[in-house]
């Protein structure tokens, strides 16, 4: 498990600052999603959607779909990356004076409160600004139809590039969607056993590497 947790987390985490989307619409085929058109599905699979929620959706919920995904996918890339880094320097960085110790799953309990504060702080700010980029104001949404998505928005585009790695071309552009999707799915798989490896054993991914 360990062996095709780190082959995977490898994979997931070369993309993990790689932009799905942009903020402004593009053209009709980035912003219509379909079963048939939704970038991701890709040969030979096609579409995984055994339990059928894609095929029993709208297309605006076909979008809150792929939006979870990309962002969970993300959160996995930055897990994975974490892992190995955390592990790796865990007694040979100043920032925590070598006081936070042993596998991944248990350095973040270790840290200063203050640290806590401010990752609560930076996880509010982000999604605000999400928030306010996709979604339509609580106020012009119907009581029955929460959480709707702004119709121009496609998934995952929070106007994040500062390396300005996006495409002008929409084929080019389709590319980078698949990529990073395929990279975010690797790294969910990757996080999840990385989890399920230290539970179990009580070890660190590296230490299972290196020994």
């Amino acid at each position: 498990m360990m062996k095709l947790a780190l082959i995977s987390a490898l994979a997931g985490s070369a993309a993990a600052f790689a932009p799905a989307a942009q903020t402004a619409a593009r053209s009709t085929s980035l912003n219509a999603f379909s079963v048939d058109s939704i970038p991701g599905a890709l040969p030979p699979v096609g579409l995984f959607d055994p339990l059928g929620f894609a095929e029993k959706a709208d297309e605006m919920t076909l979008k809150r779909y792929r939006e979870a995904e990309l962002t969970h996918g993300r959160v996995s890339m930055l897990a994975v990356v974490g892992f190995l880094v955390g592990e790796a320097v865990e007694s040979k960085t100043v920032l925590f004076n070598g006081e936070i110790t042993g596998p991944a799953i248990g350095q973040l309990a270790q840290v200063n409160p203050l640290l806590w504060v401010a990752l609560g702080a930076g996880i509010a700010k982000a999604e605000s600004i999400r928030a306010e980029i996709g979604w339509v104001e609580p106020k012009d949404v119907p009581f029955d139809k929460p959480g709707q998505l702004r119709a121009n928005y496609v998934p995952g585009d929070i106007g994040f590039d500062p390396l300005g790695l996006k495409p002008e071309s929409e084929d080019e552009f389709i590319v980078m969607q698949n990529k990073e999707l395929q990279n975010g799915r690797l790294a969910m798989l990757a996080a999840a056993g990385f989890l399920a490896q230290e539970l179990v054993d009580g070890k660190g991914i590296i230490e299972h590497f290196s020994s």
